[in-house]
């Protein structure tokens, strides 16, 4: 099942990874920072302050950790971590240089020999960073949307105050544009949170705001944790939103949510922060904890 690490870094801070199996896959999420300073109103990660970015080093030794811990039980059964995913804690973009070579890492046949297409980088929309990584990069992108206008947005996700929808949706374009394979496209995420963003005129408005974007949607349902007032949405709601967007022709899956037993599940990892902004008492970290040491 799904197996989360808090990892202890330089400096006493703790980040999480998530190993997630699926059939013959394993999905590795990956932290990129201690905390994170973006402050999303449903994350509780935000909640825990902003320490510092990680070193490549220590991005590439959650990949390490993950298949170090796992080969014991795993041995003659081909590849242990399939895809790796840059949405742990933290803004990946906001650490552009540690993250990047991390990636090459990940993707460098004399290394782990991932695929382009099986490392996905998770951003919360820093364009002038996004612009700049396709020109390096050709690894996967999701976008973390959640809300069809910038009021909402503004809301939810508060670096859209300074990065609007619009220009977001251009630079996702862009970086679709400077690929080499044209049949990929990028995945919009989009938490649902009850009576907040999950109505079906959003489901319409979203579906017109994203109409020039070659993208797939994941829905995900909001995961509850102690310091939010907001609520995950029933069953019915979330059919309604995923149905709208179905029938505007797009693509659509709904995240099945595993880890949240452990506190792993999206929106959940908080790991442990020095907190220079005192957004919230130190969370106790679960999972196994394992030290990551880079000379």
């Amino acid at each position: 099942g799904t197996r989360k690490w808090a990892v202890r870094v330089e400096g006493g801070g703790l980040v999480e990874t998530v190993l997630i199996p699926a059939g013959d896959r394993a999905t590795l999420c990956v932290s990129s920072q201690v905390g994170c300073s973006l402050d999303c109103s449903f994350c509780s990660t935000g909640k825990q302050g902003f320490q510092r970015d990680l070193t490549a080093a220590e991005i590439i030794g959650q990949v390490w950790l993950a298949i170090d811990s796992y080969e014991a039980f795993q041995s003659g059964k081909g590849r242990i971590v399939t895809n790796v995913v840059m949405m742990g804690m933290g803004e990946p973009l906001l650490n552009f240089d540690n993250v990047v070579s991390a990636m090459d890492l990940m993707l460098d046949d004399l290394a782990y020999g991932l695929s382009k297409r099986r490392v996905t980088l998770s951003t919360s929309g820093v364009v002038p960073a996004l612009d700049r990584l396709a020109e390096l990069s050709e690894v996967s992108l999701a976008v973390s949307l959640h809300a069809p206008n910038d009021a909402l947005r503004n809301e939810l996700v508060p670096i859209n105050r300074k990065y609007p929808i619009a220009e977001l949706l251009r630079s996702c374009r862009d970086y679709m544009a400077a690929q080499s394979d044209r049949n990929r496209v990028v995945t919009v995420e989009y938490t649902l949170i009850a009576g907040v963003n999950d109505q079906p005129e959003q489901a319409r408005e979203l579906a017109l705001l994203l109409r020039e974007l070659p993208c797939k949607i994941n829905l995900i349902p909001f995961n509850t944790f102690a310091q939010s007032n907001y609520k995950r949405p029933g069953g019915r709601a979330v059919s309604r939103f995923w149905q709208v967007l179905v029938d505007a022709g797009y693509i659509v899956t709904v995240r099945t949510t595993r880890g949240d037993d452990i506190d792993a599940a999206c929106g959940q990892l908080v790991g442990q922060v020095v907190d220079r902004t005192r957004r919230s008492e130190r969370y106790s970290a679960g999972g196994d904890t394992q030290a990551i040491e880079v000379m």
